[in-house]
This record gives C-alpha cells, sequence and structure tokens, in this order.
C-alpha cells in the first residue's frame, strides 16, 4: 500500500492547501510535499523490483491489484507497481516538486494557496503515471495533470499567459484523443483474447500474435496504424519536432516553477509512455521503422539547438534545449540496446534534474532584474556570483561535462546508439551528436553575454538579490547532478535491468 500512500499524502495534501487560507501556506504545502518525498525514498531503498513490468518474467515492485468494474466484456483494475524503469521518474517527481515549492516562495505572491494547492495535485497525477499499469487508470491520471498545469500557467503566467495555456491544452488534449484512439483500435483488435485493461495482459496477447484485423484493416496495418497513432499522441507531450510548437509559449509564459515542473518531469510523461506502449507493445513496428524514427530524433536535436541559438529570452533558450535534449531520448530508445534504452532513461532524470536547474536560475536572474533578455543583461557574476556559478554549472551539465549527470546520459545513449543494428545507425548518430556543439555555442554565448563583462541592467540598476530559500534548492539539485555524473550505478543499475528484457524480445544487441 506503500504506492497508494504516496499518491494519497500528496493529493490530499494539495486538496488541503488549496482550500486553506494563503497566509504560511508555502511554508504549510513544503512540509506536507516532504511526505511524498520520504515514502518514495522508502520504496527506492526497499526497491526489490526485477526485469521488465510489461513482459514475461518481470517482477513488479509494491506491487496492488484489486479488481475495480466491468466495461462491457472488459474488467478494469486497480493495478499499480514500480519496476527499474518508474522508480527513478518517481523518484525524480517526488525530489522536484518540494524545490519547485521552495523557488516559488518569492515569485508567488498572490493566491499563494491555490498556487501551491494544484503544484501538489499535479505531483499526486505524475505519481500515477509513472506507477499504473491499468490503461484505464493510466489514462485518468495522463488526463489528470492537464487541468492543474492549465490553471498554473493561466492565472499565474506572463502576459500571453491565456494564450499559452489554451494553446497547451488544446495541443496535449487533441494529442490524448488520437492516442487514445490508436490504442483502443489495439484492444479491439485483440478481440476475445484479452478481458481486461491490464497492460501486462495485451503486451502478452500483442506479443504472442493474438492481434486480429480490424475493419478492413488487417493485423500488420492495424498495428502501423495504432503506432502512428501512439506515436504522435506522445511525440506532443514530449514534444518532438514539429509538434514542439506549444512548449515555448507555454515555458515562456508559464511561473518559473511551473516551468520546473514542466519542463522536469511533465515532458518525462510523453517519453515514458513512447518507452512503455510504442518501444515495448509494439516493439517489432518500431525496430521496422527504426532508422525513420532516428531521422526524427536527430532532427530535433539538430532543430531545437538552432532554434535555441536563434533566442535572447533566457527561457526561451532552456525550452529550446529541452526539445534538443529529448530527441536524444527518442535516438536512445530506438536503438533497442541495453545502453541505448537505458541511456534514454537516464536522460530523462538527468534533464529533469538539468533543466530544473536552469529555469530556476533563469528566475533568480528575473527576480532581481525584472528581464530575461540576454541583450538586457552584462556582468551580473560580479553581483549574482552564487546564481551565476550554479548557471554555469548547468550549462556545463547541459553540454556533457564530465562527471555531471548530462555527460553520463549522452555517453550511454551514444555507445547504445553507435552499436544500434538499423540502416545509417552510426552516420545518424554521428549527425546527432553534432548538437553538441551547437549546445555549447549558444550556452557559452549566453554566460559570455549574461554574467561577464561590465555590471549593467538596463532600465532596472538596482537589483533584488535572492535569500538562502531562493538558492538552496540550487545547490541541492547541482549536487545530485553531480552525484549522477560520479555514481550513475545510484539509477543506472535498475534501469539496465529493466531495459534488458526489451533487447531481448527482439534479439537485440544485449552486451552494447
Amino acid at each position: 500500500m506503500l504506492i497508494e500512500l504516496v499518491i494519497l499524502s500528496a493529493f490530499f495534501s494539495g486538496l488541503f492547501i488549496l482550500f486553506s487560507s494563503d497566509e504560511n501556506s508555502h511554508k504549510f504545502s513544503f512540509y506536507l510535499s516532504l511526505i511524498p518525498l520520504l515514502g518514495t525514498l522508502i520504496m527506492w531503498i526497499n526497491f526489490d523490483g526485477s526485469g521488465n513490468a510489461l513482459l514475461n518474467g518481470g517482477k513488479i515492485a509494491f506491487e496492488t491489484y484489486v479488481p475495480w468494474l466491468s466495461l462491457g466484456s472488459y474488467s478494469l483494475s486497480w493495478h499499480v507497481g514500480v519496476d527499474g524503469i518508474s522508480m527513478p521518474l518517481i523518484l525524480l517527481t517526488s525530489i522536484l516538486t518540494p524545490l519547485a515549492i521552495l523557488s516559488a516562495w518569492t515569485p508567488i505572491n498572490e493566491r499563494k494557496s491555490q498556487f501551491y494547492g494544484l503544484v501538489l495535485i499535479i505531483e499526486a497525477a505524475l505519481f500515477g503515471v509513472f506507477v499504473a499499469f491499468d490503461f484505464f487508470v493510466w489514462f485518468v491520471f495522463w488526463e489528470a495533470v492537464l487541468i492543474p498545469m492549465y490553471f498554473l500557467i493561466a492565472i499565474w503566467g506572463g502576459t500571453r499567459r491565456k494564450y499559452a495555456a489554451i494553446k497547451f491544452f488544446i495541443y496535449t488534449n487533441v494529442a490524448s484523443l488520437v492516442m487514445f484512439i490508436g490504442f483502443m483500435a489495439l484492444i479491439f483488435g485483440l478481440g476475445d483474447s484479452i478481458s481486461s485493461f491490464n497492460l501486462i495482459d495485451i503486451s502478452t496477447a500483442l506479443h504472442s500474435g493474438q492481434l486480429d484485423g480490424l475493419g478492413f484493416l488487417d493485423a500488420s496495418t492495424l498495428k502501423y496504424v495504432a503506432f502512428i497513432a501512439l506515436f504522435i499522441g506522445f511525440g506532443v507531450k514530449v514534444p518532438i519536432v514539429p509538434l514542439h510548437t506549444w512548449l515555448p509559449d507555454a515555458h515562456v509564459e508559464a511561473p518559473t516553477p511551473a516551468s520546473v515542473i514542466l519542463a522536469g518531469v511533465l515532458l518525462k510523461m510523453g517519453t515514458y509512455a513512447l518507452l512503455r506502449f510504442n518501444f515495448t507493445l509494439l516493439a517489432d513496428v518500431a525496430q521496422k521503422w527504426a532508422s525513420i524514427i532516428a531521422i526524427i530524433a536527430a532532427v530535433s536535436v539538430i532543430y531545437g539547438a538552432f532554434l535555441a541559438l536563434a533566442q535572447t529570452d533566457l527561457k526561451r533558450i532552456v525550452a529550446y534545449s529541452s526539445i534538443s535534449s529529448m530527441g536524444y531520448v527518442l535516438l536512445g530508445l530506438v536503438a533497442y540496446t541495453v545502453y541505448g534504452l537505458g541511456g534514454a532513461t537516464f536522460q530523462m532524470i538527468s534533464h529533469g534534474l538539468l533543466s530544473g536547474l536552469l529555469f530556476m536560475s533563469v528566475g533568480l536572474i528575473y527576480n532581481a532584474t525584472h528581464t530575461r533578455s540576454i541583450e538586457d543583461l552584462s556582468g551580473l557574476a560580479d553581483k549574482m556570483p552564487l546564481t551565476s556559478v550554479i548557471f554555469i554549472a548547468g550549462a556545463f551539465g547541459y553540454m556533457g561535462l564530465p562527471l555531471m549527470s548530462g555527460f553520463a546520459a549522452e555517453l550511454f545513449i551514444f555507445i547504445g546508439a553507435f552499436g544500434a543494428n538499423f540502416p545509417f545507425a552510426k552516420l545518424i548518430t554521428a549527425i546527432s551528436m553534432f548538437g553538441i556543439v551547437i549546445v555549447a555555442g549558444y550556452l557559452l554565448l549566453t554566460i559570455q553575454r549574461v554574467f561577464f563583462g561590465t555590471f549593467e541592467v538596463k532600465g532596472n540598476p538596482d537589483l533584488a538579490l535572492p535569500q538562502i530559500h531562493d538558492l538552496m534548492p540550487l545547490v541541492v539539485i547541482l549536487l545530485m547532478i553531480i552525484a549522477l555524473g560520479i555514481a550513475p550505478n545510484i539509477f543506472f543499475e535498475m534501469i539496465q535491468d529493466a531495459v534488458e528484457p526489451m533487447v531481448s524480445l527482439l534479439g537485440g544487441i544485449s552486451d552494447v
């Protein structure tokens, strides 16, 4: 029942804060957010899962299975648990949430209880996405994330917040509909071979060849159609090019703590779902289309990096960097090697920390200077030394500096992708690696313009320097980034154990 306690503690804490007074709500929400963190730490310490939850032989940790209700010939159940893929993402969520709340103490000064309550409710829904093994339950949690995030952007965002919130909601909601149609087509195509929405049963049926045609579609065509629908639906959430246009608007208009959650965890919903559905349930289709998917990944890496290079708003730079980083995740997934799949999952964790660090740093700069334009800033290192050091360290992590999590994640992905057996794997991987050069270019240019030279803030010479509670989350995240860079097996060992069955499923290269 530990998973249920973690979810309920976050949800009811959110409800409590949501309907409480603004006075001290920031402190209460932070203290209450430590309860789910404690629960997930206990789960991590006592984790005893093995293999992949959706493939035969996988042992699910902290599993709960309770029959729920029937929908026609299908039964629904409360089926939750974790394996080596979901455990790190749950821990990431529980760590970033209290840190995001702490980072909100300075910038959020109105309707505070509603803000913090919505953040905790999002945390509960995110936990559900990463632990659910019944599709219906998973879909409820998946959709539940959208509503609180919509209000966080629409109420506490910038001048164009309503436009950004509506765009975010429309894009992600339409994507959910496309994904849902694709998955239900698979359900109906499986016919009498399944009697539930249990993802493990669906995985077993698909891999044993139980899929029949649906309407005028034969089984093979149905798989392709479903794969495309799922890929588009999840690709919007990642996002991958060309489904990315909602992201910069959402990030720029969202308050900084919401950007931390959005980039740090919500984007991982898309890559996690791709891994679970497209690359596990429909692994044979993914392998057949591996070169095409890898090209899409490379385009996301390069195009996202070039878009970041053209920006002058610090938030937009970090936002477009996320598109590039998620391209690397997609490249690792399609490699179907242990290091490729494992590196992609590790990159989800690494990017969650790095993007959270950079967004928080940008938030401190904006709080102090009231501008995010690199053209208006110069010489901040003299006035904000600790913030500058942390931003620069995070930027180096993005560039893949050794002994930081970004280096380990990208190294695993590149090793795995170079060892992949789809056509042009080495060429596509080499092109994708060029993205690091572009990333280094725009980040070094940003560092040079913003932090060095003669101090100047156009239109605002007086700085509101950050307080200790503003800096604490950045220090904690930076230490975690360094810890994962020095000792990646903190997570990578359990990840590797969970992705090995995926490689064996298709006879992949298990030693690369």
